[in-house]
């Protein structure tokens, strides 16, 4: 939007906003999520399955058969679908620690020195892992807990507060059957979930600056023209017709 500013109006304004101490961007990947059919027999991973009356409708390899897809998705702690890179939607926050952020000297590739605080980061969230036939018979997971923490060296002093952003996120899902002594019938042997995303980490406090600015005013509204009349195409061979043949 082009705002004009008002000539004159330039003058020193202080100003509240969230100052930028550090940025890092880094790639994380959740340790491998692995049931087995013990873990399915315990209820440690369940599925519901759609499976009209077929039985037993937990084990999605005896329903489904060993033919099928795989997708895996963020959900919340209800299992529903989220989008992943909303705010809010997967749990990033820094892990206290009991002694505060410990700092330490780093060098820098300049042959400098600077120093660092250590952040500890949690990062949590839930998917869901839903498998189908070419049938249209599928299976479907509950909500799967995951968790992740991470260590950053950062310029963190007192007072800064740490401002997470989810920028990518990949869930992939494998589930694997083996074949039973009866041909053609399969049984659950495991199911692996594997998580990675890509995140924003930045260390941010709350600061007053000073600037030298103008004031500016709205632009221009768009004027309303109105439209003009159109009358609907007529067909004058038609109607009235051609007038009288001359005598």
């Amino acid at each position: 939007m082009d705002f004009k500013s008002i000539n004159g109006g330039q003058e020193t304004l202080c100003i509240k906003v969230n100052k930028v101490y550090d940025w890092v961007t880094r790639q994380v990947d959740v340790p491998l999520l692995a049931f087995n059919a013990s873990d399915l027999a315990a209820g440690t991973i369940e599925f519901d399955c759609e499976n009209g009356g077929v039985t037993p409708d937990t084990d999605p390899c005896a329903v489904l058969g060993g033919n099928y897809t795989v997708e895996c998705f963020a959900t919340d702690e209800n299992g529903t679908p989220v989008d992943p890179l909303a705010p809010g939607s997967i749990l990033c926050q820094e892990i206290p620690q009991p002694d505060g952020r410990a700092s330490g000297q780093f060098q820098l590739p300049d042959g400098s020195t600077v120093t660092l605080q250590k952040v500890k980061v949690l990062k949590k969230g839930f998917v869901v892992v839903r498998v189908t036939n070419p049938n249209g018979l599928s299976c479907t997971t509950g909500p799967i807990p995951w968790a992740v923490s991470e260590k950053f060296f950062l310029c963190a002093p007192p007072g800064t507060f740490l401002q997470c952003e989810i920028t990518d996120f990949e869930c992939d899902a494998n589930l694997i059957c083996r074949a039973t002594a009866t041909p053609g019938e399969f049984e659950f042997q495991q199911l692996d979930v594997s998580i990675n995303l890509c995140q924003n980490v930045q260390m941010e406090a709350l600061v007053k600056l000073e600037i030298t600015a103008e004031f500016c005013q709205p632009r221009p509204d768009m004027p309303f023209v109105c439209p003009p009349l159109a009358f609907p195409p007529q067909c004058p061979t038609v109607f009235p017709g051609p007038g009288p043949s001359p005598a």
